[in-house]
């Protein structure tokens, strides 16, 4: 068995599909229950960095359109909306459990400018030593290359990179990774653990996410390869029921564990 044990700074990253019903308006029953358990593990010492998809399809609902807009500049007003809504329902909620919140906006140039990047990593340090929560999420309005073929799960790892934290936790749809399609096949079986991700992992993890989302499996078998490089342990797990992450974090097995590289 592979669990998490000691850490102390980590990353959560919540999807579309976690934060919104079907109908592409906000779960604010599920929103609620995560940023409360966020807040309690902040309480507990351990500092949280949370990655948050959800812009273009909260902008999707809260502007009442019946799905998502196929065009770019569509996506992008979509985006510009739903980022307001995001951040405000974070600073409200983070508020009523004494947090407070900072936005992180980031686009690929970001990290790949060294300079840029520096700065990046320096106002996250900050933002910790502060108290405050940062909350990161892809520059969705301006960033037209991450809109079109980026995903926030492989931000989610990158981040976890940059402020080298021990820990990543993937929140989506699913309870992990399974050997076959659970939606089609009713013997498919979680896979608990993964030492090794490798091409056969990525066949057997193929197909996209909900219609408000642009992820799937695969993209957090990505989001998995880059940060478990980095040492990092990763867990991909269902996050209809956010208290789930004090099991994770008190050593018991959930989702699929993909275990960081150790030097």
């Amino acid at each position: 068995m592979a669990t998490l044990s000691n850490v102390k700074r980590i990353v959560v990253k919540v999807g579309t599909s976690t934060l919104t019903y079907d109908t592409g308006k906000t779960n604010i029953r599920r929103m609620h229950k995560l940023v409360s358990v966020l807040s309690d593990i902040v309480n507990s010492g351990i500092e949280v960095a949370l990655v948050t998809s959800g812009a273009i399809g909260v902008g999707v609902g809260r502007l009442g359109l019946k799905e998502r807009p196929e065009d770019t500049p569509g996506r992008q007003a979509a985006a510009t909306v739903g980022q307001c809504e995001l951040m405000f329902m974070y600073d409200k909620l983070f508020g009523e459990y004494g947090h407070t919140v900072g936005q992180l906006l980031i686009t690929k140039s970001d990290v790949e400018n060294d300079e840029r990047r520096e700065n990046l990593i320096n106002a996250f340090q900050k933002l910790f030593e502060y108290g405050a929560v940062p909350i990161v999420n892809e520059n969705d309005s301006v960033a037209v290359d991450e809109i079109v073929y980026g995903d926030n799960d492989s931000l989610s790892a990158i981040v976890a990179k940059l402020i080298s934290a021990d820990a990543l936790i993937i929140l989506t749809d699913i309870d992990g990774l399974y050997d076959a399609n659970p939606n089609e096949d009713e013997n498919a079986k979680l896979i608990p653990v993964v030492k090794e991700i490798n091409d056969d992992l990525f066949e057997i993890a193929g197909g996209h996410g909900s219609r408000f989302s642009t992820g799937g499996m695969v993209t957090k078998l990505h989001a998995a390869q880059i940060a478990t490089a980095s040492g990092i342990d990763t867990i991909v797990m269902n996050g209809s029921a956010p208290e789930d992450i004090y099991k994770a974090l008190d050593g018991k097995q959930i989702g699929t564990f993909f275990i960081g590289k150790k030097d």
